[in-house]
């Protein structure tokens, strides 16, 4: 009896030439991508790079003139920080705040970003070397012992100068509930002592460090 020419369709498509399913086999979708598809960002990652470089382009221009001038840029980039310092309409400085991003494309931004890192540290170490500052200040005219411990952390501080500063900001800062003169509803008046005295703390703040 002759053989039927019907072959079944194996799961997974037909067979080729070499017996492999059509499933398995590499269509026009599967084609290897090449290398520049591979490590091509994708749109999103793109668009998010392009905001990124725009506020760091934005944390560049706000720098102080003097770490402004010490990071090294290329002249036209640096041209245009210049034309977008002396910008003062807002739609003129958002374009060129555009170009500025679009010019760091391609840069090697690590400098200007530990520029921008520098600054934002030293503003952090500002703020709290102020507030430790203020808080010595509370504490020398509340109470007699912070005199002794605040010049045992500082002795090369003027003992006497700070002893004066003290008792005149003291006299500044009436009890609370007090309505004698001087005194304003027993809210400080923060005169020129109160300021003396947290200028003579952050001097010696200052002196002190390394």
């Amino acid at each position: 009896m002759p053989r039927s020419p019907y072959r079944p369709t194996p799961p997974g498509g037909p067979e080729d030439d070499t017996g492999v399913p059509a499933a398995a086999r590499p269509g026009d979708d599967d084609a290897p991508l090449d290398d520049h598809d591979d490590d091509r960002p994708s749109k999103s990652q793109r668009k998010r790079d392009s905001h990124a470089l725009q506020d760091l382009g934005e944390a560049l221009v706000a720098l102080p003139p003097s770490r402004l001038a010490a990071v090294e840029l290329p002249e036209r980039l640096r041209e245009a920080v210049q034309a977008f310092l002396v910008t003062r309409s807002h739609e003129g400085r958002r374009r060129q705040m555009q170009f500025i991003g679009r010019l760091m494309r391609g840069l090697d931004v690590e400098p200007i970003r530990l520029a921008v890192l520098a600054h934002e540290r030293g503003q952090a170490q500002d703020a709290l070397a102020l507030h430790e500052a203020e808080r010595w200040r509370a504490e020398l005219i509340a109470r007699d012992e912070a005199m002794t411990d605040w010049l045992r952390q500082h002795p090369a501080a003027d003992a006497q100068q700070l002893r004066t500063l003290v008792r005149n900001a003291r006299k500044e800062s009436p009890v609370p509930g007090s309505t004698g003169p001087g005194s304003s509803g027993g809210q400080p008046r923060k005169g020129r002592a109160y300021r003396e005295l947290f200028q003579f703390i952050r001097e010696a703040e200052s002196a002190g460090q390394p």
